[in-house]
């Protein structure tokens, strides 16, 4: 007997699974299980925020606490994502009396089944077991996925296309071999939440990636990509206030690069858009990090286009503005003038602002923009979980509240929302 695995395609749609974990590993498995259609049950006793975003979300089932035997009733698959060796084996143990096929992420030897390296191209899911070796896993993997691309006509380092990286250049009196052992960080955008919108480069960095400083809105996919001894680290997980937090990020970048670490920065969108991608380039250079800039897809625009609504049209709107509606109109922090907004004709495009919703949209009627005006919501825009509202300046703060709409979401404002209607 060889041993070797036997390649198997799980069709999980409303099966149960049971992840067991909270951490990083997990963060990293679950959104491929609910792509796949799974019924979801996590157990463990704390989770990442982007764990709990799926939670509040309602596509998963927390049992926020240890693990029991019972939790494996009517299960199909168990994932094992904890480090915790003895309590690994308990739930391997328990999987194997039920004969429940049972991943672990703390000893592949231990486990009854494997995650492969995975590509996704559109219909196409490519899946390469290494024998055990998961760096031998990833580089046919992403062979694979290159020559995918190329057969769909997209741009690769052979044919002239994007090319992780650049050559790195020495700060400041700085030599040769020093700059060699300093790392690099790219800043890349994710996009706006389809995993299949991200660049060609910021793609290609994400697999020369030793560390991954992630936000809560990238595509959760992406991070099941990534190679198993790959650091991630969440963002959004980092504590005190959004200054002391930009802190820790930027000194986290600026210190896994000094130790010779590849470090990607993985935001969702665009990293100049909201993102305060500028804010950490400038830590690094500062601190004498080369840092390559990876424009991403942003979500003010692809949103509304994934929902049917353009946010510009011929004969309708020649401008369209975005802008963030995290501060309130009456904050004395709004370095928004709301009032010159309203007597804009064109098309209004505002993130981060259901929140406030109710007093931007009072704000702009009580300027001038007509109360009809045409309005959409899109929530959690080019995904899965995707949802749009067609409402009024004048109801949608309403409307929104009826409807359970939740953030992420993109308001549009202006005539373009009916232009494409037919």
């Amino acid at each position: 007997m060889t041993g070797n695995p036997y390649p198997l395609g799980l069709r999980l749609a409303g099966r149960r699974v049971v992840v067991v974990g909270g951490g990083a590993v997990a963060t990293r498995r679950v959104p491929a299980l609910l792509d796949a259609g799974a019924d979801v049950l996590l157990v463990a006793p704390e989770l990442t925020p982007a764990l709990r975003a799926h939670v509040d979300a309602g596509r998963l089932h927390w049992e926020p606490r240890r693990f029991v035997p019972d939790d494996l009733d009517g299960a199909w698959l168990v994932q094992v994502a904890v480090d915790d060796r003895a309590a690994a084996a308990a739930v391997s143990a328990a999987a194997a009396e039920r004969r429940i096929f049972c991943v672990r992420a703390d000893d592949r030897a231990a486990a009854t089944a494997w995650t492969p390296a995975v590509t996704r191209h559109g219909p196409v899911t490519v899946a390469v077991l290494g024998g055990g070796d998961p760096r031998r896993a990833m580089s046919v993997r992403d062979a694979v996925r290159d020559l995918l691309a190329a057969r769909a006509g997209q741009p690769n380092a052979e044919a002239g296309g994007a090319v992780p990286g650049r050559p790195s250049v020495p700060a400041p009196g700085e030599s040769d071999t020093d700059a060699a052992q300093v790392g690099r960080v790219a800043l890349v955008g994710a996009g706006p939440g389809d995993p299949e919108l991200i660049t060609v480069k910021g793609w290609r960095l994400l697999t020369e990636a030793d560390v991954v400083v992630a936000d809560r809105l990238v595509p959760g996919l992406l991070l099941d990509e990534l190679r198993p001894d790959v650091e991630l680290v969440d963002a959004s997980k980092i504590p005190y206030g959004p200054s002391r937090a930009q802190e820790e990020i930027n000194r986290i970048l600026v210190d896994r690069a000094r130790a010779g670490k590849v470090v990607v920065r993985l935001k969702g969108g665009d990293p100049y858009v909201f993102g305060r991608g500028g804010e950490e380039l400038l830590a690094c250079a500062e601190a004498g990090v080369p840092v390559t800039v990876v424009p991403g897809v942003t979500s003010a625009i692809s949103v509304p286009a994934a929902a049917g609504v353009p946010v510009t049209h011929r004969a309708v709107a020649h401008e369209f503005t975005v802008v963030s509606g995290h501060v309130a109109p009456d904050s004395p922090a709004s370095l928004v003038r709301w009032e010159s907004l309203a007597g804009l004709r064109g098309t209004l495009v505002i993130l981060m602002g259901l929140k406030n919703l109710a007093a931007i949209s009072a704000t702009l009627v009580a300027h001038g923009r007509p109360a009809r005006t045409p309005a959409a919501v899109i929530q959690e825009g080019t995904t899965s979980g995707q949802r749009t509202l067609r409402s009024t300046l004048g109801t949608v703060a309403d409307d929104v509240a009826a409807a359970g709409l939740r953030p992420p979401a993109i308001v549009v404002i202006g005539d373009v929302v009916g232009a494409l209607d037919t």
